[in-house]
């Protein structure tokens, strides 16, 4: 499949594909997979950054008589390993026509954590997209629940793709079938504009609205609630259908529903994404509270702990 194309207004025609993209590497297998799957999607003229964090060996260490020496010998390890997960990241999309480049961040010497050091090297890149591999409940899920869900999404205006380790979708293309999951807020509208980039004419779009029916303690007019998000619910989805006109020769849409007990707005979604087969999962993040409150990154990182299907997150102020 080939992606959707542009005309410009000096007649060149380019892809709507992110040109300028961010991958966080490591060396687990899980970025290796974030690694293969953005080989597979990017455009042939990517501007590709490699960067992996090398941590502070004093957030690792315990600090006593001996640390100095320590430090410097775990420091020049940390780096050291650093340098060959690059290498080896290079190496997988050496193939390609992409202008790689690579960067170590040494947070020995940058400060703060993995979450600053990302923001910070995707904002000196101007980066169009930030891809992360992601192993659910192992060592990379903090940079989901730390990273991703709150102040990544929060302070990071470029989307992030996060790619999981066990991956139920093939990622040696574009994706055949995106799921959309929408609230109507103009976060959700601009994940909507921003993932319809992936697709192709032939590509099937499916958006999906949440309907919370699960029972909480001090859940009061059950009837109203249930009409005001229906409403909602139809609106935000047609509000969804209006974007895909032109991408999609087949769009589709649903109200689904989360169960009485037991159930979340996150399984809702991600049950959806598995019966319908999505490859692809394009959510907003930091949609409004209220009805709408289900979007919020709590239910992201959620989302994303959970999902076996590459997820794409998009703050409201990334262009479409």
């Amino acid at each position: 499949m080939e992606p959707i194309l542009n005309l410009t207004s000096s007649g060149e025609i380019t892809s709507t594909l992110p040109r300028r993209v961010l991958i966080a590497v490591d060396p687990s297998a899980a970025s290796r997979q974030a690694i293969l799957y953005a080989r597979n999607i990017l455009p042939d003229d990517a501007e590709v950054r490699l960067v992996s964090v090398a941590e502070n060996p004093r957030s690792i260490l315990p600090l006593g008589r001996y640390a100095g020496p320590l430090l410097d010998l775990a420091r020049e390890e940390l780096l050291h390993d650093a340098a060959e997960t690059l290498y080896d990241a290079k190496q997988c999309i050496a193939d390609r026509n992409f202008k790689i480049a690579t960067e170590i961040i040494d947070l020995s010497k940058h400060g703060g954590d993995v979450v600053s050091a990302l923001i910070d090297a995707a904002l000196a890149c101007s980066a169009e997209l930030l891809i992360v591999g992601t192993r659910q409940h192992h060592g990379l899920q903090r940079w989901i629940e730390g990273a991703v869900s709150e102040p990544l999404s929060r302070q990071l205006q470029c989307p992030t793709l996060i790619v999981p380790e066990i991956c139920s979708t093939p990622i040696d293309r574009l994706p055949e079938r995106i799921l959309f999951a929408v609230d109507g807020s103009p976060q959700s509208v601009s994940a909507l504009r921003y993932g319809v980039r992936f697709a192709t004419h032939e590509t099937s779009l499916r958006s999906v609205y949440v309907i919370d029916d699960a029972i909480r303690p001090g859940d009061v007019l059950p009837d109203m609630l249930e009409a005001a998000l229906t409403d909602e619910g139809r609106r935000a989805l047609a509000a969804a259908h209006s974007v895909f006109p032109g991408v999609s020769g087949q769009p589709t849409s649903a109200l689904i529903r989360t169960g009485r007990n037991d159930d979340d707005v996150a399984y809702a979604i991600v049950r959806e994404a598995n019966s319908w087969h999505a490859q692809l999962v394009v959510m907003g993040t930091h949609g409004r509270r209220g009805v709408a409150r289900w979007i919020l990154g709590s239910v992201a990182a959620r989302v994303a702990r959970i999902t076996r299907t590459p997820l794409l997150l998009v703050h409201q102020n990334a262009s479409g």
